[in-house]
């Protein structure tokens, strides 16, 4: 299929399956069922992508595996974590700010989320349709920065379930294991997962474009719908958070900050 058609086919099944899901969450009104969602659908069309692509069949696989895996393991998750529960916080706030007009803004909401999806997927269509195979080293580092983003983002996600989990825990930061170096590792693993195609596509006809769903994923999460909202509901609902904000980094593990060392000072003892 030319890459044209299959990119179009691509994003109108996206706008057409979110759109379904808008319908149901009139009913529902649980608008947080988007997120599993989005993440399979994105899954499925990197499946699609290596089925339709022309390009050399490793390219293919490359796209089919990595893709397929990282989306459906994050559908599952979000679908585990969101299931039976009440709407996400985001999605009742916006539903309460736009109070009559909700329907049709949430409808909107969805359709920009289908055509954000569409743009990262550019970073699967690209290495299907590639002719050539990226070098050895090409291949071995892209399948490393995959493995690390996937393993990674598992890891973090498990620890603030069984964090989460614990009763004596409720209302506390989660400052164990990658949380402690990050403040949301999640996403920054998230960001480094879209490097990899980029990497693999490096050096080949627009292999740049690849560039592009990292660079939109990070700029999403710093910016705009990621950390901002999230860190604005923590501040309010978790104990200590502000203190977290200031030893941890936000996206990039680091070690934590030290706290600044107390004052040996006489405060009674005139200043010179």
């Amino acid at each position: 299929m030319p890459f044209i058609a299959a990119l179009a086919v691509a994003s109108a099944a996206l706008i057409v399956s979110f759109i379904a899901v808008w319908l149901v969450q009139l009913r529902s009104r649980n608008a947080g069922m988007i997120d599993p969602v989005w993440a399979a659908a994105l899954g499925t069309v990197a499946l699609f992508a290596a089925a339709a692509g022309s390009g050399d069949l490793v390219n293919r696989l490359f796209v089919a595996a990595c893709g397929g895996i990282w989306g459906w393991r994050l559908g599952v998750h979000l679908w585990r974590r969101n299931a039976g529960r009440d709407e996400d916080y985001r999605y009742r706030a916006m539903r309460i700010r736009w109070g009559a007009t909700a329907p049709r803004r949430m409808l909107a909401l969805f359709v920009l989320q289908a055509a954000i999806a569409a743009a990262l997927s550019l970073a699967f269509f690209i290495p299907a349709y590639q002719a050539a195979r990226p070098t050895v080293t090409g291949a071995t580092a892209s399948l490393a920065i995959w493995l690390a983003s996937v393993a990674g983002e598992a890891a973090a996600d498990r620890q603030l379930r069984r964090f989460v989990a614990k009763p004596e825990r409720s209302g506390q930061v989660c400052d164990d294991g990658w949380w402690r170096y990050s403040r949301h590792p999640n996403y920054f693993f998230e960001c480094l997962h879209w490097c990899a195609y980029a990497a693999w596509s490096a050096g080949r006809p627009w292999g740049w474009v690849t560039l592009l769903p990292p660079l939109l994923m990070g700029w999403l999460l710093l910016r705009v719908s990621g950390i901002p909202l999230l860190e604005a509901h923590l501040q309010d609902s978790r104990a200590g958070y502000r203190d977290y904000q200031r030893r941890t980094s936000a996206l990039i593990p680091w070690p934590p900050r030290r706290p600044p060392a107390p004052s040996t000072r006489d405060p009674t003892e005139p200043r010179s």
